[in-house]
């Protein structure tokens, strides 16, 4: 327990939570080892779940289609530990955008059900809003990110040739 709560601590999306409330959440979540190269999930699949590092990276990886036959993955993130990942799960329960994989041997996760953590917030309204604002602010962070990355594309990308 303690060690769930240690990792919890390192996580932005529990940033300020109390010691009491560190616990309650810990109660909740389920520790899982993956290996390098495991498919935690599928894009496409139910989303139902927060998830946070523990220790180890994970890849978070889209399919495009090249063609109307070959597929490519791109890696779009690496995430390490003390980060969170599935939080759109929170807001509601869509199909995940995309895919994520363990990079390194013995990848810790901390696996939360967004159903347990939800009622959670009902119960416990502090707690609820700090979580909500540390995943709004997380979440705008990753847009603002995407929003970069988006526009260095756009404005630095070597004009078509006609």
């Amino acid at each position: 327990m303690n060690n769930t709560i240690n990792f919890l601590k390192q996580s932005d999306i529990f940033y300020q939570f109390t010691p009491t409330q560190l616990e309650l959440v810990a109660n909740l979540c389920q520790e899982v080892v993956f290996n390098a190269g495991d498919l935690i999930f599928q894009e496409n699949s139910d989303s139902k779940e927060l998830y946070v590092i523990g220790q180890g990276e994970v890849d978070i990886v889209i399919n495009c289609n090249v063609g109307n036959t070959e597929k490519k993955k791109i890696v779009v993130a690496r995430l390490r530990r003390g980060q969170s990942f599935g939080e759109v799960a929170l807001v509601d329960e869509g199909l995940r955008s995309a895919s994520a994989r363990a990079v390194q041997r013995n990848t810790l996760l901390l696996i939360i059900p967004r159903e347990k953590l939800m009622l959670l917030c009902e119960a416990y309204p502090q707690l609820g809003y700090r979580l909500m604002y540390n995943l709004a602010a997380d979440l705008a962070m990753k847009i603002r990110s995407t929003d970069s990355r988006i526009r260095e594309q756009l404005l630095y990308k070597p004009a078509d040739k006609n």
